[in-house]
């Protein structure tokens, strides 16, 4: 199953502004992309492209794809790392609340200008499964 770019850049521009505005304005900003994260793993839905779906122009298909599993990994990584983030925060370990959402806001700017680091994640992690799979065969 595949997800039109324009609507995966939606969802990344969403989580560098919510997620920029939660440690400018206020912590609490950040329950929202982690809620959001939250629902989408477990509903396998994401509200945010499904909301902006109705503002393509085009039909799905003339819009390059994205791999939906890579970007349920991506909302993965993301999650884990805002739940931290979060957790960090509330326990007063203030720098590595800092650490974990800079993480999630650099990972989703850099997949804005093209360069998806979940991707090469996965593609490793998949490459090292492969390789340990046939060295036991």
């Amino acid at each position: 199953m595949f997800i039109p770019k324009p609507l995966v850049q939606v969802n990344q521009s969403f989580i560098v502004i919510s997620v920029l505005s939660g440690l400018i304005f206020h912590l609490a900003i950040l329950f929202i992309p982690f809620a959001i994260g939250v629902y989408t793993l477990l509903t396998k839905q994401n509200p945010i492209i499904s909301f902006s779906k109705r503002f393509l122009r085009k039909p799905f298909e003339k819009y390059r794809q994205e791999d939906k599993d890579q970007q349920l990994f991506n909302q993965w990584i993301a999650t884990v790392c805002l739940g931290l983030s979060i957790i960090f925060f509330y326990v007063n370990l203030t720098v590595l609340g800092f650490v974990f959402s800079l993480m999630v806001l650099v990972a989703s700017g850099v997949a804005l200008m093209g360069y998806c680091i979940g991707c090469t994640i996965r593609y490793r992690y998949m490459m090292w499964r492969h390789k340990r799979s046939n060295a036991h065969s």
